[in-house]
């Protein structure tokens, strides 16, 4: 276990890949340099042996008479043959500089009209430095002109010569190389390199490519790190069931990331409960505060219209109209006081199964004048048979009835369609409820915040109507969500778990 959890450790893995990368480049270099020096004894040796053949092949040919063509296809010396490159002439110069005998063919003696033999000067030819082809005392006699002694420079081929005394006189063979031992040299050299940085460029990508598999996790993990910051809870790194470092990493900053999550819906969830303790306080005082003088104002108008109306109809219409008003407004200040109530206290459920079309027509039955006086066709509409649900009468129909409200006000009594469709989804495991109306509508930016408490685009709005329609499908572990359009209208969707078994009853 131990090992193999050193063998995905990333750091373990990029030393033995560099360490193996090292012998593998050492390897290859010392491979190419001893085959290099194998090579380079192999040409020294053919030197050698192609410098002795030529020599040899001059010498024979000063003693035995015959000319150094006829020598060289008598002897088959294969560094000597047509098609060799190792020795590219032979000549014999005499102590006059007269070339005597010659493998190329343009140097050879010729006869004059007069029978007369014509030599060609070794001085007339292109002839490379020369050098002694064996180490020999040093002599006085000087070389005939033309041959001069010294070292080739850059690709020239090198020459060499060989002194041989004969009966009429002192003669040279010289032996002219086909190609230079230092140019073959610098192209085994040339190889070398090449070999080597084929090698470097084997180990530069195999590098990269593990730059780029360890920076990519990196790049994941930033992008990631920016999506968090941003507020994006749910991203994920991919971890690519990478078990090293990176692998650990991945997975650490993925369980941040979650924990993180939970923290800020902790946090929400904190916040909101202050917030609904500092609202139920407020309604509270509201209650105690306000209701109590209400209540005194409403009986106070009761008794000053039946005690002291006047007796002209016109004065007592007057009063009337008056206090009626009166009643509304304090009315209208009781029903602010009970959204707050309704809000902010726990909420006490007495569940039982109902039927979806009573309770959405009992709650439309309410609106039937208002629908009326704004010119308003209202309706309940099923498709198919909507499944029974587990749920408060109560509390459902204040939703509803939340949501008709909000329809009207968005029709501003300039008239319209306000539809309460029931049907059911999910193979009938949920009830689904939809309000809609040809309203208004909400503008898109607007629409993620209706359900947050105290949000109204309406001036006299409260903005806890929407906020109660929520809370009450929230407690009966429902869904709400909205589609809207402007100009065009807004769609409210419930769902609520179905009845399932007969009998069911669900939990506050």
């Amino acid at each position: 276990m131990a090992l193999s959890r050193l063998l995905n450790s990333f750091r373990v893995r990029l030393l033995l890949l560099l360490a193996t990368l090292f012998v593998l480049t050492l390897g290859v270099q010392y491979y190419v340099n001893r085959t290099s020096v194998r090579i380079n004894n192999r040409l020294i040796v053919e030197q050698q042996q192609a410098i002795m053949a030529g020599v040899a092949l001059g010498v024979n040919s000063i003693s035995s008479g015959l000319y150094l063509d006829q020598m060289r296809d008598q002897a088959k010396q294969p560094l000597l043959g047509e098609q060799a490159e190792r020795v590219k002439n032979v000549l014999i110069v005499d102590g006059d500089g007269n070339i005597k005998d010659s493998l190329d063919e343009n140097q050879t003696p010729r006869f004059n009209p007069d029978k007369s033999v014509r030599y060609v000067k070794v001085k007339d030819i292109a002839l490379p430095p020369l050098r002694s082809a064996v180490e020999l005392p040093s002599e006085t006699a000087p070389l005939p002109e033309g041959m001069t002694i010294g070292q080739p420079t850059g690709g020239d081929p090198g020459a060499f010569y060989f002194p041989v005394t004969t009966t009429s006189g002192r003669q040279y063979v010289i032996v002219v190389l086909g190609s230079s031992l230092m140019t073959i040299l610098r192209r085994q050299a040339r190889q070398s390199l090449l070999y080597t940085l084929a090698v470097l460029l084997v180990t530069i990508c195999l590098t990269a490519i593990v730059v780029w598999r360890f920076t990519r996790p990196i790049k994941s993990l930033s992008f990631a790190a920016r999506r968090v910051a941003d507020g994006d809870f749910s991203f994920r790194v991919p971890t690519s069931k990478r078990r090293d470092e990176m692998g650990d990493l991945t997975e650490l900053f993925n369980d941040m990331t979650v924990k993180l999550g939970r923290t800020r819906e902790l946090e929400a969830q904190l916040y909101n409960a202050e917030k609904a303790v500092v609202v139920s306080r407020l309604a509270s005082a509201i209650a105690h505060e306000i209701r109590n003088p209400l209540n005194y104002i409403n009986l106070t108008l009761d008794h000053l219209r039946a005690t002291f109306a006047p007796d002209d109809p016109k004065k007592r219409e007057t009063i009337d109209n008056l206090t009626r008003q009166l009643k509304l407004e304090v009315a209208r200040i009781n029903t602010r006081i009970t959204e707050f109530l309704n809000y902010s206290r726990p909420v006490k459920l007495e569940p039982r199964k109902l039927d979806l079309v009573e309770i959405a027509r009992d709650a439309l039955s309410i609106f039937e004048a208002q629908a009326a006086d704004s010119n308003v066709e209202a309706r309940v509409e099923t498709q198919g048979e909507p499944p029974a649900v587990i749920a408060d009468p109560e509390s459902l129909r204040s939703a509803l009835t939340n949501l008709i409200i909000n329809s009207f006000q968005a029709m501003d009594g300039s008239g319209g369609k306000l539809r309460i469709s029931l049907s059911s989804e999910d193979d009938g495991r949920s009830a689904r409820i939809e309000v809609s109306d040809t309203g208004r509508g909400i503008a898109a930016e607007d629409i993620s915040k209706v359900f947050e408490p105290y949000f109204s685009t309406k001036e006299t709005g409260t903005g806890l109507g929407l906020a109660i329609v929520k809370k009450a499908v929230d407690d009966h572990q429902g869904t709400i969500s909205v589609k809207s359009k402007l100009g065009e209208g807004t769609t409210f969707v419930i769902t609520l778990p179905a009845v399932t078994e007969p009998g069911a009853v669900a939990t506050g």
